[in-house]
Formats: C-alpha cells, sequence, structure tokens
C-alpha cells in the first residue's frame, strides 16, 4: 500500500510542480520529479506530522525547486 500511496503523491506532486513553475515534463517526467519530492516530503512529514494533502503541497514544493534548479543548470551548459 505504502508505493501507491508514493506513486499517487509522486504523480500529483509532479503534475502540481509543472503547473507552478509552467513546465511541461509528461507524465513520465512529472512522476519522477514527483517521487523525489514524495520522497522528501514523506521525510518531512514524518517528523512534524501530516497528512495525505499536506505531503502532496510539501512534494510540489520540492519537485518545483528541482525543476528551477535542473532549469538554470541545463541554461548555464
Amino acid at each position: 500500500m505504502d508505493i501507491l500511496y508514493w506513486l499517487i503523491v509522486g504523480v500529483a506532486a509532479g503534475w502540481l510542480a509543472g503547473v507552478l513553475t509552467g513546465t511541461n515534463r509528461g507524465i513520465v517526467g512529472d512522476l519522477i520529479l514527483g517521487l523525489v519530492g514524495a520522497f522528501v516530503a514523506g521525510l518531512v512529514t514524518d517528523a512534524v506530522g501530516g497528512n495525505m494533502i499536506v505531503t502532496i503541497i510539501i512534494a510540489a514544493i520540492f519537485a518545483a525547486i528541482l525543476v528551477v534548479i535542473k532549469n538554470m543548470v541545463m541554461k548555464n551548459r
């Protein structure tokens, strides 16, 4: 059940990060960045407590930060 939970949070967070940053990476890109964000969000919400909505919000924020960092690195190449 935990894997399904992380997939749901990852896809939702990746999609939300794409909306926030105005990028279109497709479902695979959304899933990858969202899962990384979900992993970090899981660590944070385990430490401070929170439900699925809080986890999705934190995951989306972290995934959006990753998108911005990736765009800055790729722009400088």
